[in-house]
């Protein structure tokens, strides 16, 4: 069962979406939350598999709630339910650590599936949306990386794909490798490069030159020749 945390500051919304969750089986709501403090708390207290995260909330809203749960618990997987999908503030919650987004009024069967790939830790994000924020994460930064040499040759490619958006499934077609496989390189290189999620990878494999503005695989990266590849 997987066990889903709600936060938002309008009752309907919360009830709302506690039955769509609940209607599907295989979820149930542990709690609610009508603040970024109260989230907070419940977050600490249950564990929830998943924090569904209202952003514009009183008191504590919903990116400050994201950046202290996480600051607490680097794992969790907490995904935004915003109005609008270009709310600067869904940026600054992905950069922060939140695994993907849901716009409101998305329908009952996407948002158990997200709920349901949030849960295994996959990504939310469409390519369109991704291209969004890598965008905005390098722009802000305005740097350049040399590639860290503490990564293996596949997990290199692992990271390439990874920030072509490409999915666990997806990566193992192209390497001809199990998607458990996929998944202890992607969390090899999660642990080296100290990130929390899919999208922040994306952003690093941008930002040392294995993607280009287009999505498309650089051959060789940038850094490449300095590490021996």
């Amino acid at each position: 069962m997987i066990r889903v945390v709600v936060v938002d500051d309008q009752a309907l919304v919360r009830a709302g979406v506690r039955m769509m969750l609940e209607a599907a089986g295989d979820m149930e709501v542990c709690g609610e939350a009508a603040d970024g403090a109260e989230a907070v708390r419940l977050a600490e207290r249950h564990r929830p598999d998943v924090l569904l995260m209202d952003l514009r909330m009183p008191r504590v809203d919903g990116l400050e709630a994201t950046r202290r749960i996480l600051a607490a618990d680097p794992a969790a997987r907490i995904v935004v339910l915003t109005t609008f999908s270009d709310d600067v503030n869904v940026y600054s919650a992905l950069r922060a650590g939140a695994l993907g987004f849901l716009v409101k009024d998305d329908s009952p069967d996407r948002m158990v599936e997200a709920v349901r790939r949030a849960a295994l830790g996959e990504p939310l994000l469409a390519p369109t949306v991704l291209r969004r924020v890598v965008e905005r994460a390098l722009a802000a930064e305005r740097q350049t990386a040399r590639l860290p040499g503490n990564l293996t040759e596949r997990e290199v490619q692992v990271l390439t794909l990874v920030g072509m958006g490409l999915s666990n499934a997806e990566i193992g077609d192209r390497l001809h490798v199990g998607v458990t496989t996929v998944k202890s390189h992607v969390a090899a290189i999660m642990e080296k490069l100290e990130l929390r999620n899919r999208t922040q990878a994306a952003v690093v494999a941008h930002r040392f030159g294995l993607v280009d503005a287009e999505f498309n695989a650089l051959d060789p990266p940038r850094g490449a020749r300095e590490r021996g590849m």
